[in-house]
C-alpha cells in the first residue's frame, strides 16, 4: 500500500504522541528485582560449582569481571610483564555478558573485526562479519587462555566485600565461598549489562507453566543449544515472550521456528534495519598489516561519530547514519551555512527521517499483513533506542503461528496461572519467556552484588551519591589504587563498547606498572583532579540522541527527568569519542599521569 509522506511537522506529532502514551512516572522503577521463584536469576545454570577450600593470600592485581572489560587490563597488565593476576567472577567461565547469554540466535550487532578486542594478538579470524554468541565466548576463552589468565583465577566466586586497609595499603577482597583476598591494586569490570532484570507485571510470580529470562535460557525445556539445534521441544507449546528490543528481535526467528504457537508481546517496536551477515575470507584475513585493528576500531568511532575518514571501513548501519548526517552538513556548509548547533540539529534531523522513513518502509515491503506491518513501525529517532539490524525478525510475523500482540504502548496488564492479560483479552500460555535485559541506572554496588569501601570508611556509593565523581571514568578520589572500567566520564563509546575497555585497560596497566617500577605504595586521583573533570564533563550539554523527546527507554533514563546524579552517570567526553582517545593516548604517553597522586 503507497502511503503519503507525513510533513515534518506530522512527523514530529506523530513521535510525541507515541513517546507520551509510553511515559510511566515510575521510570525505572517499572522493572523489579528477580525473587522468589525467580531468584534463580542470580544463579549459574551452566556451570557446576565444586566445592573447594576457602583461599587466603596475597595478589599483586585483583580484576572483578572476566567480561572483555577485565579480559582485556589481564592481557595489558601481562604485556607490562606484571603476572601476579586473579580474576574473580561469580560465573563459571569467563566471557561476561557472553557467558550468560546463550538464547538462540544470540549474536553482536557490531561487526566482529572491531567488537572482538585483541583479534591480532590472540590469532583469532571472525568467521563472519557478525558473530554469533557462541563464537564470541570462544573468543573470550582463548583471550584467557593466550594470556593465561585463567591461572590462579577464582571463577563461580561472587564476591561480597572490598574494603580498603589503610595500615597496609592493601584491599581486602572477601567472598561468599569464605575467601579472604590481599591486593595491592583492584580493576573493577563489573559491565553495563550484567544483571537481568524483570518487568514489573502483577502476578508474575503466579504464572504456572515454564517461565525463564533470555539470559538463563533453559534448552532443558525448550529442547535445541546454543549453536542453533531446533527446539523440538516446544512443537507441542504455546510460548510467549515479553519484550522486543534486541535480544527478543534476535531469538524470536528460531522460536517462530519451533513453538506451536508464538505470541510476541509488544510495547514498543524497534527500529530493524538491515544485517546482510557475510562470510569473512581467512585469506583476505591473513593479508591484514599489522595494527589494523585499532585503524579500523579508530575509523568506525570516527565515522559513527560523524566524523571525516577516507574510506568507511565497517560499512554497516551504525555508520550509515553518520555519514548522512555528516554529508548533509557539508552541503549545508558549502551553501554558506556557518557550523553551529542548530546547523547541525539541522542535517542531524533531515537525516534521521530519512534512515527511519526507510525503516518503516522496509517493514511494509517485508510484513504481508497491513495491521501487524503498522504495529511494527518504530515511530522514533533511530538512536532513541538501540537499533537493531536482522534479516529474519519481520519475516517471522509472516509465519501462520507468530501473532504479534501490540499492548499500544502500554505493555502486559498483568499475569495469572494460565497465562497474560492485555487489557481485557487473556492469552493461554505453556511457556513464557522474559526478554527484559539488564538493569541499567541503578546503583553501581546493586549491579555489582557487593560494597566498596575506601579511605575513612566512605562507601562507593556515597561517594557517587549525586552520581559517579571519576577523573576518565576510571579513578575516584579516596579510592587509592582502585580502578573502574566502563565507559561513562570516558569516551562513552555506546555502538562499540569493547573499544572503551581496550583504551581504559591500557592505561591502567601502564599506570600500575609506573607504580611498581618505582616502589610507590599507591595512586589516588587528587580531589582537585576530580573535581576539575567532572566539571569539564558537565560543559557536556547533552546530545540530540536518547534526551527527553525520546520514546522512553534506558538512554533516556525511561523518560524521566534527568537531573546532575543520572547526566554524571552517564555523560561522555564533550568533544566526543575520538577526540576522548586522542587525548588519553597523549596522557598516557607523557607519563607524567596529570591529576594522579604517587605516594
Amino acid at each position: 500500500m503507497t502511503q503519503i509522506p507525513l510533513t515534518t511537522d506530522e512527523r514530529r506529532e506523530k513521535y510525541r504522541q507515541e513517546r507520551d502514551k509510553r511515559i510511566r512516572p515510575d521510570g525505572n522503577a517499572q522493572y523489579q528485582e528477580p525473587f522468589g521463584r525467580f531468584s534463580n536469576l542470580l544463579l549459574d545454570p551452566y556451570t557446576t560449582v565444586e566445592e573447594r577450600k576457602p583461599v587466603s593470600d596475597e595478589v599483586t592485581v585483583v580484576i572483578i569481571g572476566g567480561g572483555f572489560a577485565g579480559l582485556v587490563t589481564g592481557a595489558r597488565l601481562k604485556q607490562q610483564g606484571i603476572n601476579d593476576i586473579r580474576i574473580i567472577d561469580k560465573a563459571g567461565d569467563v566471557g561476561g555478558v557472553w557467558y550468560w547469554n546463550r538464547y538462540p540466535g544470540a549474536m553482536c550487532d557490531t561487526a566482529a573485526m572491531i567488537y572482538l578486542p585483541l583479534l591480532e594478538e590472540t590469532g583469532t579470524v571472525p568467521s563472519a562479519k557478525y558473530v554469533r554468541a557462541p563464537e564470541i565466548y570462544a573468543h573470550a576463552q582463548k583471550i584467557a587462555t593466550t594470556f593465561g589468565l585463567y591461572e590462579n583465577a577464582l571463577l563461580s566466586t561472587g564476591i561480597t566485600r572490598v574494603e580498603w586497609d589503610e595500615d597496609d595499603s592493601r584491599w581486602i577482597i572477601t567472598t561468599e565461598r569464605g575467601d579472604k583476598i590481599r591486593a595491592q591494586f583492584v580493576a573493577m569490570g563489573t559491565g553495563p549489562l550484567h544483571r537481568p532484570k524483570l518487568p514489573g507485571i502483577p502476578g508474575i510470580d503466579s504464572f504456572a507453566g515454564h517461565a525463564f529470562h533470555t539470559s538463563r535460557w533453559d534448552y532443558e525445556y525448550t529442547g535445541g543449544d546454543a549453536t542453533g539445534a531446533a527446539m523440538t521441544h516446544l512443537n507441542d507449546k504455546r510460548v510467549g515472550i515479553i519484550g522486543t528490543g534486541a535480544t527478543a528481535v534476535q531469538c524470536v526467528a528460531p522460536l517462530a521456528a519451533s513453538a506451536h504457537d508464538l505470541f510476541v508481546f509488544q510495547r514498543t517496536p524497534s527500529s530493524i534495519d538491515v544485517r546482510n551477515n557475510q562470510d569473512i575470507d581467512p585469506k583476505w584475513f591473513a593479508g591484514l598489516d599489522s595494527g589494523w585493528q585499532k585503524k579500523w576500531m579508530m575509523n568506525f568511532a570516527i565515522l559513527q561519530t560523524g566524523g571525516f575518514a577516507d574510506e568507511d571501513l565497517v560499512k554497516d548501519g551504525w555508520t550509515d547514519i553518520s555519514q548522512r548526517i555528516r554529508d548533509r552538513l557539508v552541503d549545508l556548509l558549502t551553501e554558506g551555512s556557518e557550523f553551529t548547533p542548530e546547523s547541525f540539529l539541522q542535517a542531524y534531523e533531515a537525516s534521521d527521517d530519512e534512515k527511519m522513513d526507510e525503516i518503516r518502509v522496509r517493514v511494509d515491503k517485508i510484513v504481508r499483513n497491513p495491521k501487524t506491518a503498522e504495529a511494527l513501525k518504530p515511530w522514533y529517532r533511530q538512536l532513541c533506542k538501540r537499533p537493531c539490524f536482522h534479516d529474519e525478525y519481520l519475516q517471522a510475523f509472516n509465519k501462520p503461528n507468530v501473532h504479534l500482540v501490540d499492548t499500544n504502548g502500554k505493555g502486559v496488564t498483568r499475569v495469572d496461572a494460565l497465562g497474560v492479560w492485555v487489557e481485557d483479552e487473556h492469552f493461554d500460555l505453556d511457556c513464557l519467556i522474559f526478554a527484559s535485559g539488564f538493569e541499567v541506572g541503578t546503583d553501581y554496588a546493586r549491579r555489582s552484588g557487593f560494597e566498596t569501601t575506601g579511605r575513612n570508611g566512605l562507601t562507593l556509593s556515597e561517594h557517587w551519591h549525586e552520581g559517579m565523581r571519576t577523573l576518565h571514568g576510571i579513578h575516584s578520589h579516596g579510592f587509592p589504587n582502585l580502578f573502574i572500567l566502563g565507559i561513562t566520564q570516558g569516551a562513552n563509546l555506546i555502538s562499540n563498547i569493547p573499544q572503551n575497555f581496550v583504551e581504559s585497560g591500557t592505561t591502567i596497566a601502564q599506570i600500575i606498572a609506573s607504580v611498581i617500577e618505582n616502589n610507590y605504595k599507591t595512586v589516588e586521583v587528587s580531589a582537585a583532579a576530580q573535581d576539575a573533570w567532572v566539571a569539564r564533563l558537565e560543559t557536556n550539554t547533552g546530545s540530540v540522541f536518547g534526551d527527553s523527546n525520546c520514546t522512553p527507554g534506558y538512554y533516556n533514563n525511561e523518560g524521566q527527568p534527568i537531573g546532575v546524579r543520572e547526566r554524571r552517570n552517564s555523560i561522555g567526553y564533550p568533544e566526543g569519542p575520538i577526540a576522548y582517545f586522542e587525548y588519553i593516548d597523549q596522557w598516557r604517553e607523557s607519563g607524567e599521569y596529570a591529576g594522579l597522586e604517587f605516594i
